[in-house]
């Protein structure tokens, strides 16, 4: 058993984040300043969207992309049961219906297949979120937005860095929304993009984001500035910081090398676990795309167990290995029980993942050591309760 506990994510800070954060500090402009418009153009570049705008966190994003699109109460936006909690949180407090479509049984994205016997002449959006790092099959979802009039919004908070057929996530015809929470590829702490190639979109989630105030307004403390400023629409307090863009600028050149080195152990991890009966490993879509390799998400076939999943995790962590839970299906948590129940059995794939998924640590500070020590604890566990 290993000595000490392998969490199953770490952020990778280096030096030079450290001392550019330093330098924001030093320099006393800690809030939304010069570092942050830097790290909206390098982001806006890498991905190839013509349009980037941060914020203190992806769920702000979408809050605001969705107040941006002028939907009205009772609209319906299709979404996946198989993602955080605020994807859905969001849309509800936005006045708006989520409508869940079940997941594919491999790659755990929306099924685009079920997507059509959803829409209803309410519908307004569809919400597809690239779990784990993996790209939804966003073709048919693109074909089916253009034949109904719909808006595609994807949930590309796993996805920084992905590529659908050749392109990066953020620059297809859509509205992309990235997290940088630590525990994803790049960290700025907490903080968030919406990637856009609509230009009155981006000046609307701009203006939303700080108040209504213009998208320069930061610049009205700087010497070139005026303090003057006007209201033109009400808004909110989710702008990022300069402080958290000093991280961002430096992680971002990092981010395909992080990809590279979560890809290699995702292959170790199924190469290692091929032949273990007691486990599902995750699929790859059939068509071309860059996993990002955010998550590591095996499902525990429980039925061949004598625990369950939770069992599982806790069993890994007294051999100090750590471990996630990505995630809980959002129907089947209480409010969404009780306000926004599901027909029975309407959504099985969801069920049966909910049910038996855990997240193995995966992130680029991991050794070799590390992931045979996450290898054989699994082994290990189902070893001790296989039926």
């Amino acid at each position: 058993m290993r000595s000490e506990f392998l969490p199953f994510s770490t952020p990778t800070i280096e030096d030079a984040e450290i001392n550019e954060v330093v330098d924001s500090l030093k320099s006393g402009w800690i809030t939304t300043g010069p570092k942050v418009k830097r790290f909206e153009e390098e982001f806006r570049a890498y991905v190839g969207a013509p349009f980037a705008v941060s914020l203190s966190s992806a769920t702000a994003g979408l809050h605001l992309t969705l107040l941006a699109l002028k939907f009205r109460e009772g609209d319906e936006v299709i979404t996946t049961p198989m993602t955080f909690a605020s994807t859905v949180s969001i849309c509800v407090l936005c006045g708006l219906k989520p409508v869940l479509v079940d997941i594919e049984p491999g790659t755990l994205n929306i099924d685009a297949g079920k997507i059509r016997e959803k829409i209803t002449p309410r519908t307004r959006a569809i919400i597809p979120v690239h779990f784990a790092g993996q790209s939804c099959d966003m073709d048919p979802i693109f074909d089916l937005a253009r034949e109904f009039n719909l808006t595609v919004i994807e949930d590309a908070a796993h996805a920084a860095g992905t590529e659908y057929k050749g392109r990066k996530i953020g620059s297809l015809d859509s509205i992309s929304i990235f997290s940088f929470h630590p525990n994803k590829n790049i960290t700025t702490g907490e903080g968030g993009m919406v990637c856009t190639a609509d230009e009155a979109i981006a000046e609307e989630v701009s203006l939303l984001k700080f108040h209504g105030m213009s998208r320069e307004a930061w610049k009205r403390f700087a010497v070139s500035g005026t303090p003057g400023y006007d209201i033109v629409l009400p808004g909110f307090k989710y702008n990022m910081m300069d402080i958290q863009a000093a991280l961002g600028i430096h992680q971002l050149p990092k981010l395909d090398g992080f990809i590279d080195r979560r890809t290699e152990i995702a292959h170790f991890y199924n190469q290692e676990l091929a032949d273990v009966a007691e486990l599902s490993l995750p699929a790859y879509a059939p068509y071309s795309q860059r996993h990002a390799w955010h998550l590591y998400t095996p499902l525990v076939k429980i039925e061949r167990l004598s625990i369950d999943r939770d069992g599982f995790m806790a069993q890994l962590k007294e051999l100090n290995i750590g471990t996630g839970l990505h995630y809980k299906a959002v129907h089947r948590h209480a409010w969404y029980q009780a306000n926004l129940p599901q027909p029975e059995n309407s959504l099985p794939n969801a069920d049966y993942a909910s049910d038996r998924i855990l997240s193995l640590p995966l992130f680029p500070k991991m050794t070799q050591e590390d992931a045979r020590d996450v290898v054989e604890a699994v082994k290990i566990v189902i070893a001790r309760n296989r039926k």
